[in-house]
């Protein structure tokens, strides 16, 4: 599959709960069944048909089997560092994305490249996710026709696109509050947003018209796209899961 990989693998400083909890520095090596999570992340992308090595951003050595590059001062800067520093196109995920599959990135790239977008990113209906997990607590942003989840999975068709990830890079504050979220692209559709009213589709044109490129939604039919590892609980989950798939 021609396009270039890269994962997100940068931390805060300080003490982190989940590296603690797990018993290593750092977040991207944290075990499951075994296998560090971004060796998963890796495992999947290669299953693809992905050339490696992949770019690994904001690890803080070394690592056999990816090329380390600099980190930004959070995820949307380190992505838009890493994503300007090659070709395109560039498919984004992050290191804690443990569940991530062949079918996941062939599914995902497939609708990505089908739409013609500059910028799509990967999200999980409620319904998906209920439907697998019915006790998993997720973000998800209420639209008129869905509400979903974010997959940490975009694809980054040209150099175009990069215009989306400098726009989360002011964004990304709001990423729990949808409400300010949509505010930052117009008032107006902040209004139609806390009204019931935006659909998912016209979000997305809004952002593709504020921004001057086009992006689109992939949503993906895999509930566990749309979850990571951010805490204990979800640990304790995506074990749960993985020892149930192997």
């Amino acid at each position: 599959m021609s396009l270039r990989a890269i994962i997100l693998a940068g931390q805060r400083p300080g003490p982190d709960a989940l590296c603690d909890h797990a018993g290593v520095a750092f977040k991207a090596d944290i075990p499951i069944g075994g296998i560090a999570m971004v060796e998963r992340v890796a495992t999947a992308l290669r299953n693809a048909g992905i050339d490696a090595p992949f770019a690994l951003s904001g690890y803080p050595e070394p690592k056999t089997g990816f090329v380390i590059v600099e980190g930004g001062c959070g995820p949307a800067d380190s992505a838009l560092m890493a994503a300007s520093d090659g070709a395109f196109p560039v498919l984004l995920t992050t290191c804690d994305h443990a569940l991530l599959t062949s079918d996941m990135v062939e599914n995902f790239v497939a609708q990505s490249r089908a739409s013609g977008a500059d910028f799509t990113a990967g999200l999980a209906t409620e319904a998906v996710i209920q439907a697998a997990y019915p006790t998993t607590k997720r973000t998800y942003l209420r639209f008129a026709d869905h509400a979903v989840s974010g997959c940490n999975l975009f694809y980054l068709a040209n150099e175009n696109a990069l215009e989306a990830i400098r726009f989360w890079r002011v964004a990304q504050d709001f990423r729990k509050d949808p409400l300010k979220l949509a505010r930052t692209v117009g008032l107006g559709l902040g209004v139609k947003y806390a009204s019931g009213r935006l659909t998912l589709g016209g979000a997305f044109e809004a952002v593709s018209k504020k921004l001057g490129l086009s992006a689109a939604p992939v949503l993906l039919p895999f509930a566990e796209a749309a979850i990571d590892v951010d805490k204990p609980s979800d640990l304790t989950l995506v074990e749960a899961i993985l020892a149930a798939r192997d």
